[in-house]
């Protein structure tokens, strides 16, 4: 947790110019962004204790205080509420029980996503994970369960798979909140690794998860050029199960009969055709 609010504090301030802040520079500068001592006159505090924020040890720090800096950095609502959270979680007497691997989706969840015949729906976590997905879902992202056996996550895909941005025209807005959604997931040992590994196989991943962006999508449109359907275009909304904050269910639509909703017909039946081959 410390190692968090030090690099999310760090890749912030360097982001705030002086002008930004209407402070005056007078001779060289040897930092990028603001110094410590102004981000701490800003926000009307020593600077002593902002060091002890950016070093991460944010035990006792008041929400008062916490806003003070944010304004101070100019921290957009999503960041405001990242730095939120990490400082709570950093005062929290115990941290939330995370599930295991390998917990299953609710019974009463794959219910429901086989329920939307008609709507690719799908469930993932904070890893980006897909869990669970209908079979209109299944057939949508096809080329993301085409890969190795294992949990099929959107992250790997984007940055790892060479056939990630055909089939995804938008893929840097997408590769950008995919990052922003693992950059909010509280660290863990299976997010370290999983980060190590895009790390270790894209420079483009490294950037971006160095420049630390944070920020919240519940709603928003893919374009997808699907191997098999051709060009498609979904609306999707996502909301985090109430029984399981850890959790997110993402369902989408396309536009009435438009052509991607004869697309998205098309693979229904593909779907269908398809489950049935590989049964018999």
């Amino acid at each position: 947790m410390k190692d968090e609010i030090r690099d999310f504090l760090l890749a912030r301030r360097a982001r705030v110019s002086p002008g930004q802040a209407g402070i005056a520079v007078h001779g060289e500068r040897r930092v990028a962004g603001l110094r410590r001592e102004e981000v701490a006159r800003l926000a009307g505090i020593s600077v002593e204790y902002y060091i002890r924020l950016e070093r991460g040890n944010a035990r006792g720090f008041s929400d008062d205080v916490v806003s003070a800096v944010a304004g101070a950095l100019r921290l957009d609502e999503a960041e405001r509420e990242h730095l939120f959270d990490l400082v709570h979680l950093a005062n929290a007497r115990s941290r939330r029980t995370r599930k295991p691997v390998g917990q299953p989706v609710p019974d009463g969840v794959r219910r429901l996503l086989d329920a939307m015949a008609t709507a690719p729906a799908y469930v993932w976590n904070g890893r980006l994970d897909i869990l669970a997905v209908n079979p209109l879902g299944r057939a949508l992202f096809a080329p993301l369960f085409d890969g190795p056996d294992g949990p099929v996550n959107q992250a790997r895909f984007l940055f790892l798979d060479p056939a990630a941005p055909d089939f995804f025209p938008d893929w840097a807005q997408l590769a950008h909140d995919a990052v922003a959604v693992l950059r909010r997931t509280p660290q863990d040992r299976r997010l370290e690794a999983l980060v190590g590994e895009l790390s270790a196989g894209s420079g483009t991943f490294r950037d971006m998860w160095t420049a630390y962006d944070v920020r919240t999508r519940h709603t928003g449109v893919k374009r997808f050029r699907h191997p098999v359907a051709g060009p498609i275009t979904v609306e999707f909304q996502s909301m985090a199960l109430i029984t399981d904050p850890d959790l997110r269910i993402t369902a989408g639509a396309a536009e009435p009969h438009s052509a991607s909703a004869a697309a998205l017909q098309f693979l229904a039946g593909w779907s269908t055709g398809r489950r049935q081959t590989l049964t018999t």
